[in-house]
């Protein structure tokens, strides 16, 4: 594409409901590198707020679709990756800008081959853009991607901005603390004339230049935060104006020229490795052969054996992996540099020293990221003391973070450790947590779906993920549902258990967890974007919406959540009904193909073929809600069974099926959370699979 250009991503693949995008270029020195950062921006072209600026320090944003995932070295440079779920931006967002900025002083002048490339989610390539002038700013917007009549488009734009990242955030409505600068005062935009504000998506006039923003306040521009004071707002008139949509005519240009299609080509860019599907056939004589292991599990014995080898694992694969290291570190505001990890450090802290399990070190343009970890395995809980001496001393040392790793889940606004923190230190360190089975997820997205640099680190990943797996390991995430849970069972099956009741309230929790690592192990799977989706207005208090889920859960018995899958017609739900003892996992299909009713019938129970004989097929019903029902065994020879007898519109279909509920705590064979995994697995691979999603 040329500078100016625009085009509708579904003209181009059926695939785009997710896309990548990628940033590159070049140096030749080989150190050159950037920033990337996104912004979310409304229909005023303004973000909502702070947290709709994605950048290395806050690297998800809009729900979790847009995702930072991290550089990759290429032949000559690197090059950024941007994970962007179309179907999941919320919907007061009407643009999404992709920018990139440099640091301490540099200009993208020093960079060579500046492009952009976008992907669809079969990982084909749609459009390549070259970046073209931008030698002496130190801010670059690659692209956007924005709403048009229901349908995303991208526009290249390639424009720069001298004043840096402090300009172009604060251009957009991010407020830029200002409290240290490291950019010259006479920093500014590029120059040129300040033009009349325009209209959006409007051409400027022949011989108009495309106004820039204007100078700001210099600030320091890699200091972005939430709670720093608001910087001075740029006027409207610097806002630069649309590039104008293809065809639309301009007074003295005629109608603008319509970029055609790109067309699919083979990629020829180097292929990262990812492991077969099938392992290749061993030599070992018989079954009892055990192949060896860089990881050995067979001498673990004790929890404190088991806490320090998983410790060593994970960090040594850390900072061998790069891909594998920013994945974990990046949510937790590490910069994207060079990693180093350490064990068994010994720290004074008073009389006592402290050994944390390990450290994680990121050097980037000479500034230090540290992080001390502390490790729990085989379901033991974090001690509160330990965590605080920890926090105590990143404080006083001026490290950034403490993060915490064991098979426990954390929840929004729930954490799994109470801190206390010194409010009168100007240093404020981080308290982070991450699952087991958070770290075995990235893992598996990584070697199986997305690939890594060459195949030593593929393997390295490989035996990381056979030692997590291990059953002697102690790293299965959440496993337990708690001492509430059979309590909380029988006062259901007795009618004894009330509102307000605080073991009901723990399993609410548990069970927010246990939907959470059903998500990650799902999404591991599949290498797909696997949400749960919260039912809740925007803001409310998660303490107040477990509560009243407590609530309802004493008062109906049953357990509820909604996860939603990408590439799939309509989220998955799982219900659990402790009055009967049954698991029911669902999804709603809408009928949205044209045709008469019986031969929208026709054609899903033909693509519900390999379906299991006992699911459930309901008709919903314009306005009426649920209308005929009936197993896919007696619709297979009957289908006009399910269809209103009153010719009323059929908006879609509800398939269903169920399976007894687990009554013990754990994940044993009889277990409840091993029930959930088995239903869940289940309709995915024999109905969810199956059911093609709707044609944009």
């Amino acid at each position: 594409m040329t500078k100016g250009a625009n085009v509708g991503l579904a003209t181009l693949s059926e695939d785009v409901g997710s896309v990548m995008v990628s940033l590159g270029w070049s140096s030749t020195t080989g150190e050159g590198d950037a920033d990337v950062s996104v912004l979310l921006l409304d229909g005023d072209g303004k973000v909502r707020s702070d947290v709709d600026f994605c950048f290395y320090n806050n690297p998800v944003a809009g729900n979790g679709s847009v995702q930072l995932l991290g550089k990759t070295p290429t032949a000559d440079g690197s090059e950024d990756r941007i994970s962007f779920d179309l179907d999941a931006v919320p919907q007061e967002i009407e643009k999404v800008v992709v920018a990139a900025s440099r640091y301490a002083g540099s200009r993208f002048g020093d960079l060579d081959d500046l492009r952009l490339t976008l992907a669809d989610s079969a990982g084909d390539g749609l459009v390549r853009f070259a970046v073209e002038g931008a030698d002496e700013v130190s801010a670059v917007i690659f692209g956007e991607l924005y709403r048009r009549s229901g349908e995303w488009k991208f526009r290249a734009v390639g424009q720069g901005y001298a004043s840096g990242l402090a300009g172009l955030a604060t251009d957009y409505g991010v407020d830029i603390d200002d409290d240290a600068t490291e950019e010259s005062p006479e920093a500014g935009p590029e120059a040129g004339p300040e033009p009349e504000p325009e209209a959006p998506d409007q051409p400027a006039a022949a011989g108009e230049a495309v106004p820039e923003p204007p100078a700001v306040v210099p600030a320091q521009s890699r200091g972005v935060r939430e709670t720093a004071p608001a910087a001075p707002q740029a006027p409207a008139a610097s806002r630069t104006p649309a590039v104008p949509e293809p065809g639309d005519p301009d007074p003295d240009l005629g109608p603008a020229p319509v970029p055609k299609p790109a067309r699919r080509r083979p990629r020829t860019a180097k292929k990262k490795v990812t492991l077969p599907r099938t392992a290749k056939k061993s030599l070992a004589d018989n079954d009892t052969w055990r192949s060896a292991r860089l990881f050995p599990v067979s001498a673990l014995k004790s929890d404190r054996e088991r806490e320090t080898r998983a410790t060593s694992v994970v960090l040594s694969v850390m900072a061998q992996v790069p891909e594998f290291g920013r994945r974990l570190t990046a949510g937790f505001g590490a910069p994207a540099g060079r990693m180093e990890t350490f064990t068994e450090v010994t720290l004074p802290h008073g009389e006592s020293p402290r050994r944390p399990d390990g450290v994680v070190r990121v050097e980037r343009a000479g500034k230090l990221w540290t992080a001390l970890v502390e490790t729990k395995t085989n379901g033991n809980a974090l001690k509160p003391d330990q965590v605080q001496a920890y926090m105590d001393i990143a404080a006083r040392r001026g490290y950034e973070a403490v993060i915490t790793l064991s098979n426990d889940v954390a929840l929004e606004g729930s954490p799994l450790v109470d801190v206390r923190i010194d409010r009168r230190r100007k240093h404020k360190v981080a308290l982070w947590h991450l699952s087991w089975a958070e770290v075995v997820h990235q893992a598996q997205m990584l070697i199986r779906h997305e690939g890594v640099g060459n195949a030593a680190h593929a393997w390295l990943l490989q035996e990381l993920l056979q030692y997590l797996q291990h059953e002697n390991s102690g790293c299965h995430g959440f496993q337990n549902m708690g001492a509430a849970w059979v309590p909380v069972r029988r006062g259901i099956d007795d009618e004894t258990l009330c509102q307000g009741d605080a073991r009901a309230l723990e399993v609410i929790e548990n069970w927010e967890r246990l939907v959470r690592q059903v998500c990650l192990r799902l999404g591991g799977e599949l290498g797909q974007k696997v949400l749960p989706v919260q039912r809740a207005r925007r803001g409310s208090d998660p303490s107040a919406r477990r509560a009243e889920l407590a609530d309802h859960l004493c008062e109906q018995g049953r357990l509820g959540a909604e996860i939603r899958i990408e590439g799939t017609p309509g989220v998955l739900a799982i219900t659990a009904d402790l009055r009967t003892g049954k698991l029911r996992t669902s999804i709603e299909v809408p009928a949205v193909e044209p045709g008469y009713p019986l031969s929208r019938v026709k054609r899903l129970v033909r693509r519900l073929s390999e379906a299991p004989a006992d699911l459930h097929i309901e008709t919903l019903v314009d306005g009426q809600g649920v209308g005929p029902r009936g197993t896919l065994e007696r619709l297979r020879p009957e289908p006009a069974d399910i269809l209103p007898k009153d010719g009323a519109q059929i908006t879609g279909f509800r398939l269903s099926l169920f399976k007894g509920m687990g009554s013990g705590r754990g994940s044993a064979e009889t277990g409840f959370i091993r029930s959930v995994d088995e239903a869940v697995d289940r309709f995915h691979a024999q109905v969810v699979a199956h059911v093609e999603a709707p044609a944009v």
